[in-house]
Formats: structure tokens, C-alpha cells, sequence
């Protein structure tokens, strides 16, 4: 994970510098300035060093918890994070638990009850793999905050209540997606963990039928599903940028989106690190996780070193 932030560290912020434009004329806003206004400029924010020099100042002061100071806003980029990371941790908490809670649920009811029932589920989440975030976003504000006044259009409000009141429709547009994928992964899993031996097995011994999904049926299929788990993430840490914007909501997603365009190089790299790490360190507890949750993952480990 070290190597990895590392090297990640080294094109978050190269890529900054690929693009076109500069701090500089940003700060300027279009005005002319003369040659020592610029040169100020440039040496206020070390412009005119050397890349690696740049470079390694900056990954310095990251080491040290200091990410510089943000252009746009005038004020530490660890003080607007602080600010705005609760906000967007609690968006993508909220989505997150719609995901396990109806993706699991239909992938269950679709591959043990079959039929209709599995063919309506098929149905809808295909519709919900096809709809991107950004589309179920401006529908849903659309119809239930616009059209019915049932929800606020934008916003966090005032306290938690109010705050997960204003995220649940963006919760939801952000969940869609992911909803369709995680259920279609769990009946995929289901029905090729249906047709083992230990379920035949099982039955064979009269296991009762809901014993059988439970213990052999869904917890074998467990390891496939907690595998998607960092894909899951790692799309919620994605779209949360476009669904903030649609709804307004002040997390580092919309800050994201502002820092790039204002060429906020300090703010943009920092969100840009802190959203690989956060990926990362999902991923190393989907890892973790994956041999408690499927025993054969471990045991497969040790007689291959074996």
C-alpha cells in the first residue's frame, strides 16, 4: 500500500500540471499584470521550481498532515476537507446500506424463488445497471423534490436528522446503479452455489429448505459477493461528484469539481490522494475479510506454500 500511494502520490500531482492554464491566471482573473506581479505570484506558490522539486516539497507536507493552501478559497485544504468530508462520508454510508440491504435481498429472492418473480428482478436491474447516476439524480429531484415536494431540491440542512433527510434522495440516485449490479452478482452466486453437492447433500439429510439457503446456499456465495465490495466503493467514491453537484450539496465531491475548474491544484490534489487512499484501504479490508468469509480462500493459500 505504501509503493502503491506512492506512485499514486506521483501522477495525482503530475496530472495537475498536464493539463492547460496555470494558478496564476486563475488568481489574475483575466487581468494584465505586470512581470514582477507574476513573478510574486509565482514564487509565492513555488511555480517557477522544478517539477521534482515541487514535487517532493509537496509530498513533505502531506507526510505532516499540511496539504497547502487552497488558491480558490484562501485557507487551508485540510480545514475545507474537514469541513466537507462529513457531509460526503454519510452520502455514501446511506448509499452504501441501501446497496446491501436491496441488492442482497433481490439477488436472494430472485434465485430461490425463480419464475416470474426472478424475471421481474432480471428486469429491473437491468434497468438499474443502465441508468447512471447522474440520470437517476436529475429524476428523482425531478419528480419527488420538484414535482411533489416530498424532498428538499438541495442542500444539507441544519443537524443529522435534517442533513439525512436532505441525502436520501441523493443516497438513493447514487445507490441505483450499484443496487442492480450487487443483485445480479448475488443470484449469479446463489444459483451456482443451488447446484453443489453440499446442497444436495443437505437436502438429502432433510436440512430444512431454509437452512439450506442460509447456511449453504448464501454463505457460500458470500466470498463472490464480498468481492464486489471494493468495486462498490470505490464507484460510490466516483459518482458521489456528480450527484453532490446535481443536489448542491457542499462534500469534497462538489469541491472537487470547483477545485478543477478554478485550477485549485492544491485542493484537487489532495481529494485526489485522499479518495485513492480511501480505495485502497477498502480494498485491503475486502482482502482481509475475504478468508474469514470463504475458509477455503485461506486453506487454498497455505497448501499452495505448502
Amino acid at each position: 500500500m505504501a509503493a502503491t500511494l506512492l506512485g499514486a502520490s506521483f501522477v495525482v500531482f503530475g496530472a495537475m500540471y498536464l493539463a492547460p492554464g496555470s494558478p496564476a491566471s486563475f488568481l489574475l482573473s483575466g487581468r494584465s499584470a505586470s512581470p514582477a506581479a507574476l513573478q510574486a505570484i509565482n514564487d509565492q506558490y513555488h511555480l517557477d521550481d522544478p517539477f521534482l522539486v515541487r514535487y517532493l516539497r509537496w509530498l513533505g507536507q502531506v507526510l505532516q498532515g499540511d496539504f497547502g493552501r487552497s488558491i480558490t478559497y484562501r485557507t487551508d485544504v485540510s480545514t475545507l476537507l474537514a469541513d466537507r468530508l462529513p457531509a460526503t462520508l454519510t452520502l455514501v454510508a446511506m448509499a452504501l446500506l441501501v446497496v446491501v440491504v436491496l441488492g442482497l435481498a433481490l439477488g436472494w429472492i430472485g434465485a430461490v424463488r425463480g419464475g416470474a418473480t426472478d424475471t421481474a428482478i432480471l428486469l429491473s436491474t437491468t434497468l438499474a445497471v443502465g441508468t447512471p447516476s447522474f440520470v437517476a439524480a436529475v429524476l428523482l429531484q425531478g419528480l419527488f423534490a420538484v414535482g411533489l415536494g416530498w424532498f428538499p431540491t438541495s442542500g444539507t440542512g441544519d443537524g443529522l436528522l435534517d442533513l439525512l433527510w436532505h441525502l436520501t434522495l441523493p443516497a438513493i440516485a447514487l445507490a441505483l446503479y450499484l443496487i442492480g449490479m450487487l443483485a445480479r452478482v448475488t443470484r449469479s452466486a446463489m444459483l451456482e452455489a443451488l447446484d453443489g453437492e453440499h446442497v444436495a447433500v443437505a437436502r438429502s439429510r432433510g436440512v430444512p429448505e431454509r437452512e439450506v439457503i442460509r447456511r449453504h446456499v448464501f454463505r457460500n456465495s458470500l466470498g463472490t459477493v464480498l468481492t464486489t465490495g471494493g468495486l462498490i466503493v470505490s464507484t460510490l467514491l466516483v459518482c458521489t461528484i456528480l450527484v453532490e453537484s446535481a443536489f448542491s450539496i457542499g462534500g469534497i465531491g462538489q469541491l472537487l469539481e470547483l477545485s478543477t475548474t478554478t485550477k485549485d491544484f492544491p485542493t484537487v490534489q489532495a481529494i485526489s490522494l485522499l479518495i485513492v487512499a480511501l480505495f485502497m484501504t477498502v480494498n485491503l479490508v475486502v482482502d482481509l475479510l475475504h478468508p474469514l468469509v470463504d475458509p477455503r480462500v485461506a486453506l487454498g493459500t497455505r497448501r499452495s506454500g505448502a
